[in-house]
């Protein structure tokens, strides 16, 4: 969750994951100047990564993938933390 007043975006404006200013989505909404990210889902995460999803359930069961939630039987992904964990891979 971003401070939208504090980074001075213009209203019905958000950061993207490469921190560029794009359009508020549909199902984004933003609420006393916090603006809510959607949470990704596993094929989001695997589209973003360029790797299979099965090979994110193996990394998950191994404890060395992106950082999940679990809400009831479905994963989510921050995407900010996906992309924070690519980086730290990458180096």
């Amino acid at each position: 969750m971003r401070n939208a007043q504090n980074a001075r975006l213009p209203s019905g404006m958000r950061f993207n994951s490469d921190r560029t200013v794009v359009p508020l989505l549909d199902n984004e909404r933003s609420l006393g100047g916090f603006v809510l990210d959607p949470l990704w889902t596993i094929q989001d995460v695997s589209v973003y990564l360029a790797v299979p999803v099965g090979t994110l359930y193996q990394w998950r069961h191994r404890g060395e993938g992106p950082p999940a939630i679990r809400l009831g039987r479905h994963l989510r992904y921050d995407p900010d933390s996906v992309h924070s964990w690519a980086l730290n891979q990458a180096s």
